[in-house]
């Protein structure tokens, strides 16, 4: 049937994870639903002289464990993170690789903003030591692109291969992407997900400036990511990666794969308002949950939880809760709506996917984890938003939602799997 998405299932069978509470999946699952916060004080450099002094720092990377020592020094952390998180999601999904057919593997990532870190370390050797001591691995270090192709040529897929960059919405497209690449018949398995690591000066310069970023918890680290609360002041950022095998559902069965959950569908709109500000009263978050649920024939009712954006800005929150009221009407007092992001801080481009494996690992176990820091009620966020305890809780059908800065807006579709589910 390739060429033609009539009938053609999407499926997750493996997921791999590098992230500020762990590099395995039930590691970062445990401590996800414990509610043990990865943020803490920035230890990668002297943050000092700057506002925000908190972030979410990957711990406990061994990349030796990953790559020979020869690539760890020719290779951006995020190329690490994801390099490594598709080792997790292979090994995970337990394919064969030698049994593919590699010109119908593809690989989809999604990265913010790429080697920033190798790039801060190009302009300090250009501007101290001159151009000939810059090394010619630089360049290769710092293109976004590279997250996909470093990942083709590890495994040796050669199928459809490219990088999505829409800020904090990345790795949500690169998803759809994969998705729809799959549904058309041009793949059948998909590596995809998104990678991130901007904390370094350049980067904390950058976000500083923009006055996005939580300052008035640097006393207290995990109380600083705060979604949904009357105190929150900005988001606290992140790094990492998650990485994805989307597989169609034939060839997932005809191999034996474990499923984790079907993917139903994607919605995608814009802004088209203001570089860093959601739209008035969520219009554009709205429309792209409306697009999800309709690509899929769901019904609103039909959902039983979202993986929200929800950075913690003041506009971002209030944004979010709005939208989710236009599409579900009543039916927002009944759902179970909660931040990952309160957890792991926001890893950027790398977001969506690292917030997907906990919307997968929900509707495998039954249960949710929480939202820190729900301390001070805000009457404009009214929703229930799993406040500070875990909470069992079927889950069937969700939502997961991205949104970057730019105006860009993904949400994506998933389900319990079923043998018989007609799409």
């Amino acid at each position: 049937m390739k060429g033609d998405s009539a009938g053609r299932r999407v499926v997750i069978t493996g997921m791999g994870i590098i992230s500020p509470v762990g590099n395995d999946i039930e590691t970062y699952w445990e401590n996800l639903l414990e509610g043990r916060s990865g943020i803490g004080r920035v230890t990668k450099f002297d943050v000092s002289p700057y506002p925000t002094k908190v972030a979410a720092e990957v711990k406990g990377f061994e990349p030796l464990n990953y790559l020979e020592r020869k690539e760890i020094r020719r290779l951006d952390s995020h190329q690490q993170y994801v390099l490594a998180a598709t080792q997790e999601a292979v090994k995970d999904s337990q394919m064969e690789i030698s049994k593919l057919d590699p010109w119908r593997v593809g690989v989809i990532v999604g990265t913010g903003i790429g080697g920033i870190i190798s790039l801060e370390e190009v302009v300090i050797v250009n501007t101290t030591k001159g151009p000939d001591k810059v090394s010619p691995f630089s360049l290769p270090k710092t293109i976004p692109d590279m997250a996909a192709g470093l990942v083709a040529m590890r495994f040796g897929f050669k199928g459809i291969n490219f990088v999505t960059s829409s800020a904090c919405a990345s790795a949500a497209h690169a998803m759809g992407e994969a998705f729809w690449t799959l549904r058309r018949g041009e793949a059948d398995v998909v590596l995809t997900g998104g990678a991130e690591n901007v904390i370094c000066p350049v980067g904390w310069a950058n976000f500083c400036a923009s006055q996005a970023m939580s300052t008035h918890f640097n006393d207290d680290p995990p109380k600083s990511s705060r979604p949904f609360d009357k105190k929150r002041d900005g988001f606290v950022m992140g790094e990492g990666s998650a990485i994805f095998v989307f597989e169609e559902l034939k060839h997932a069965l005809a191999r034996g794969a474990r499923i984790y959950a079907d993917v139903l569908g994607v919605g995608n709109s814009a802004d088209a308002y203001h570089i860093t500000a959601p739209s008035p009263h969520g219009e554009g978050a709205a429309k792209a949950m409306e697009l999800a649920l309709k690509s899929t024939g769901i019904r609103p009712e039909q959902v039983d939880y979202i993986n929200s954006h929800a950075t913690a800005t003041v506009l971002g929150d209030v944004a979010e809760t709005q939208a989710i009221k236009t599409v579900f009407g009543e039916h927002a007092l009944k759902l179970a709506i909660n931040s990952t992001k309160s957890i792991i801080g926001h890893p950027l481009g790398a977001a969506g996917a690292m917030e997907m494996v906990a919307t997968m690992k929900s509707i495998e176990t039954g249960w949710l984890h929480p939202t820190l820091n729900q301390d001070f009620p805000d009457p404009e966020c009214d929703l229930d938003y799993v406040p500070n305890l875990k909470r069992q809780q079927k889950v069937d059908i969700a939502l997961s939602n991205s949104f970057g800065f730019g105006g860009h807006n993904v949400c994506l579709v998933v389900g319990r799997y079923e043998r018989n589910r007609d799409l």
